[in-house]
């Protein structure tokens, strides 16, 4: 019996014969099939691949990455790791030994691996100085091991041995090229290992709707949209039960949609803007410097996020969604 997807049958001839699906990003009228996603991948041998020439999860021209704007929402932000390691739990057939967190950024849901796990050795990477300087600030014991590398250069056999359980939360969507990448991470797992992700499915969402819109009327549109096009990134639930299919036996993915209220004070800026100051208008902040041309832009986008998600007594109504898939590995 499978986790979830886990009891469909994963052969090549029978991907083909599924229907259409829509990448995340379905603000564009791009279309794959299963067959684009897996199987030319598969036969142009890139599922296959250890490493890939591409974009790195941090473009260059992002604005740095700020611990305390991102973690000005840290329990909103840190519910869906709880929710994707309590499935991890349940999918366990043994205590890990080595556990890895792709993308810990300042480490604080990184640290509850040591607690939920107190046996195993934890191993927290990321690509920003920023992110891990805050993480071993977090970390006075020691407990765990911190490394600055991307997704790209980062290496399963780094650890010395098979892992038991990796996990990346809110990441991959920063990395275009992680479906090639995730073959070689499900590859690196111990014998009834697990790999586990999660990914923001929210691109369509007026939140980032809007950034694009107001970034398209903007003098330097063309510099500002490749980086807010990352959501190509992020692909539909039924690409990543079909890619993982092919890789492990026990799947599960699923997609849950979080009624999430902000606070928002009368005078306060809007709950919404804080939110994507630290993720998803980076890329913007990084092409504009500071001073009236970014003014512009912000107060430009605020009033439209005004609009969008109005302000009641009790806050902001902020809906999020996300992709969650899990896979397990054959035990021994």
């Amino acid at each position: 019996m499978g986790l979830g997807y886990g009891n469909l049958v994963a052969i090549p001839h029978v991907l083909r014969t599924m229907p259409p699906v829509y990448f995340a990003h379905d603000y564009k009228t791009t279309t794959l099939h299963e067959s684009g996603v897996a199987m030319d991948m598969w036969e142009r041998g890139e599922l296959t691949n250890r490493r890939t020439k591409g974009p790195t999860w941090t473009h260059s021209t992002d604005a740095g990455w700020s611990p305390e704007q991102y973690q000005r929402f840290a329990d909103h932000r840190g519910r869906p790791m709880r929710d994707l390691l309590a499935r991890v739990e349940a999918a366990l057939t043994a205590d890990p030994r080595v556990v890895v967190d792709l993308g810990c950024g300042p480490g604080d849901q990184t640290l509850a691996l040591t607690d939920r796990w107190p046996g195993a050795r934890v191993v927290g990477i990321d690509s920003s100085a920023e992110m891990l300087t805050k993480a071993r600030s977090l970390d006075a014991a020691g407990r765990v091991e911190w490394v600055q590398a991307s997704a790209e250069e980062w290496d399963p056999r780094s650890t010395g041995g098979p892992v038991d359980i990796l996990v990346t939360n809110a990441t991959l969507q920063w990395v275009p090229t992680h479906l090639r990448l995730v073959p070689e991470w499900v590859a690196g797992l111990a014998p009834g290992g697990v790999f586990a992700m999660q990914v923001p499915s929210n691109f369509a969402a007026p939140s980032h709707r809007l950034m694009r819109e107001v970034a398209s009327r903007h003098p330097r549109a063309e510099q500002l949209r490749p980086g807010l096009a990352r959501a190509e990134a992020v692909a539909q639930p039924e690409t990543y039960a079909a890619l993982l299919l092919g890789l492990a036996p026990d799947v599960d993915v699923w997609e849950t949609t979080y009624q999430q209220v902000l606070p928002a004070g009368d005078g306060e800026p809007h709950p919404v803007l804080e939110w994507v100051k630290g993720t998803g208008l980076r890329p913007v902040l990084g092409i504009l410097p500071e001073g009236p041309e970014r003014d512009t832009f912000i107060e430009t986008y605020a009033a439209e996020l005004e609009r969008a998600y109005p302000r009641r007594p009790f806050g902001v109504i902020f809906p999020f969604s996300r992709i969650f898939a899990l896979a397990r590995t054959q035990g021994a």
